[in-house]
């Protein structure tokens, strides 16, 4: 959560940062977007080093590298230059989530997985937290007081994890190099089943988590308090839901629980595409599309758990969630390049909308015949 806290500070600054330095609609994506794709590629690395080097030592290693670009963005981050190397750097917080799979995986029996992977997912709700403080925190204590607060958190954090965490007494180093074990997760169908899957479903929320302030301000002329605020909402929705997509996938058919949530997300996606009054029913489509992306993305790592080979839960893991911080990486550019072009988001929702239909698709069959093999 601290790690993912520090990972989207720059989301809730955007729309200020575009105001004072004058950036385009795409530079301000690319801007957001940028730790985004970082977090997510760097994910296939630190899950495979996790297989071999366990949490304990990766998690304190990624907490305490992610401190440094949080100061420079927060110090010196007055110039687009430094602004987008800080922001490259920022990604190193998003790569934790490829540490924490493997380690609760391996902590718990296959019918319990997806609620415990689930309940870890809690943490992906250091977005909200972004959300929630930073520009509170800007009005009250001046432009460095977010990023000093999350670098001693990130401290604190990895202390924490060196002194707590540990891993499983049975856990075998395993004896393939990085780059082979790399690509012999790549060479699987489920690994890139699921990482389509995860692309919609995550990276949907992702998405939505760093661009909607930008959106709400741009489409319903919110002050960027407000709109930081609302995406917070959007967000704790989301990571709520996450846990009950896993439960849900213990208990009944995660195969089923997946491509219903992709379904619903395609049909809440074109509700939002109308751009109708805010308040209800925009309101009401966007937190209804923060549900089902939540659940979605707790059902694919229930299957992750349930469909990845014993001994490469953190390479697969990897990978699929490399998918998923990528699957975030272009809707914020391609929004903000509709929005530039044509002045209008509503073609971009209605790709997502078809997006999450034919992904819907994909889980009632490929995935559905992999998972009774």
């Amino acid at each position: 959560m601290v790690n993912f806290w520090a990972w989207a500070l720059l989301a809730p600054l955007a729309p200020s940062l575009a105001q004072s330095m004058r950036l385009t609609p795409v530079m301000q994506g690319l801007l957001v977007a940028l730790p985004v794709m970082i977090g997510s590629l760097g994910r296939v690395p630190v899950g495979t080093l996790t297989d071999r080097y366990g949490a304990r030592t990766m998690f304190p290693l990624l907490s305490l590298l992610t401190i440094a670009p949080v100061l420079v963005i927060g110090h010196f981050g007055r110039s687009m230059p430094v602004l987008l190397i800080g922001a490259i750097l920022l990604g190193t917080g998003g790569t934790t989530f490829a540490v924490g799979v493997p380690a609760v995986n391996a902590w718990f029996p296959r019918a319990r997985r997806g609620a415990a992977l689930g309940i870890f997912g809690i943490g992906t709700g250091g977005t909200a937290i972004a959300s929630f403080t930073t520009i509170p925190l800007v009005k009250a204590l001046g432009p460095t007081a977010p990023f000093n607060t999350v670098a001693v958190a990130l401290a604190v954090v990895a202390v924490l994890c060196w002194a707590l965490l540990r891993d499983p007494a049975d856990h075998v180093a395993p004896a393939e190099s990085m780059i082979r074990r790399t690509v012999d997760t790549l060479r699987m169908s489920v690994t890139w089943q699921l990482a389509i899957l995860y692309a919609l479903t995550f990276g949907g929320f992702v998405a939505f988590s760093v661009y909607l302030p930008t959106y709400l301000k741009s489409a319903f002329g919110l002050d960027p308090a407000d709109a930081a605020f609302r995406t917070a909402g959007f967000i704790v929705l989301a990571v709520l839901a996450r846990p009950l997509g896993g439960w849900l996938s213990d208990h009944l058919s995660g195969i089923h629980v997946l491509g219903g949530c992709c379904v619903l997300a395609g049909l809440f996606a074109i509700l939002a595409s109308i751009e109708l009054p805010l308040m209800p029913i925009g309101t009401v489509a966007f937190l209804c599309l923060a549900a089902v992306l939540g659940a979605g993305a707790g059902a694919v790592f229930a299957l992750v758990g349930r469909l990845a080979p014993v001994g490469k839960v953190g390479a697969v893991t990897g990978v699929v969630g490399a998918a998923g911080g990528l699957g975030g990486f272009f809707p914020p550019l391609v929004m903000g390049s509709i929005y530039g072009a044509v002045g209008d988001y509503t073609f971009g929702l209605v790709l997502l909308a078809a997006t999450a239909l034919l992904c819907a698709l994909l889980a009632y069959t490929a995935l559905r015949r992999r998972a009774a093999e």
